[in-house]
């Protein structure tokens, strides 16, 4: 049986207020307060630095150094989408530049996880559209080959299904299933309000070995202080 290739024009988002939230609590903060979950790898890096973003997750499988499903996925995006995009198999060419930003921008697509490369990045980040992204390569792209927007796609092993909200900052991308989004904005806000606390103590000079319990574990797994 052929394989089915589809352009799914609607789909369902969180609500606005828990993407924001989301977005400023940062990528670090949701990662810890969903269970060490969403974080789709160290080779996602950004291009610009000192962004933080949030936004619904609209998916893009694509054929390797094929770009022709991204511009398939203009016209179904919204504003506060970010652009997720992965290939049937690895790949290193720039398949996004200042052009295809220009159009996503016109939608009001906030940025763009690309796990594999982009180019033209002076233009991006001089037009201040927001990447995280595998490569960076000028290596171009064809426009022939079938693929997909909104479905499933996977990131080093992470599932991103379409509406999902996706955290991106300096220290990387993280995806949170839309259905958890409310839950997950409540434990992040729960994580910042203990880390403040935290924080009041150890400028106060309180050590944090004491106030985690982690000089006891120190010594139980064999640790010893001698002068």
């Amino acid at each position: 049986m052929a394989t089915r290739h589809i352009v799914k024009r609607t789909i369902e988002r969180a609500d606005p207020d828990a993407i924001a939230g989301l977005g400023d609590a940062g990528t670090a903060t949701v990662h810890e307060a969903i269970g060490r979950r969403g974080y789709l790898g160290p080779e996602l890096r950004p291009i610009q630095q000192g962004t933080k973003v949030g936004g619904s997750a609209v998916t893009v499988r694509s054929h390797p150094g094929d770009n022709i499903m991204i511009h398939a996925a203009v016209e179904v995006c919204q504003p506060g989408d970010i652009l997720v995009v992965t290939n049937t198999a690895p790949s290193t060419h720039g398949m996004f530049g200042d052009l295809l930003a220009s159009s996503f921008m016109a939608r009001g697509v906030v940025g763009l996880v690309m796990d594999a490369g982009v180019r033209d990045t002076m233009d991006l980040r001089a037009m201040g559209f927001c990447v995280w992204t595998r490569h960076i390569s000028c290596e171009g792209t064809v426009k022939n080959t079938p693929g997909s927007v909104n479905v499933p796609i996977s990131i080093n092993g992470v599932i991103v299904e379409p509406g999902d909200v996706v955290c991106a900052d300096d220290d990387g991308v993280v995806a949170v299933p839309r259905s958890e989004a409310a839950w997950a904005l409540e434990q992040s806000n729960a994580r910042l309000a203990n880390e403040e606390q935290a924080r009041a103590r150890l400028q106060a000079g309180e050590l944090g070995l004491d106030m985690s319990g982690l000089r006891q574990k120190l010594v139980d797994i064999g640790v010893e202080w001698i002068e």
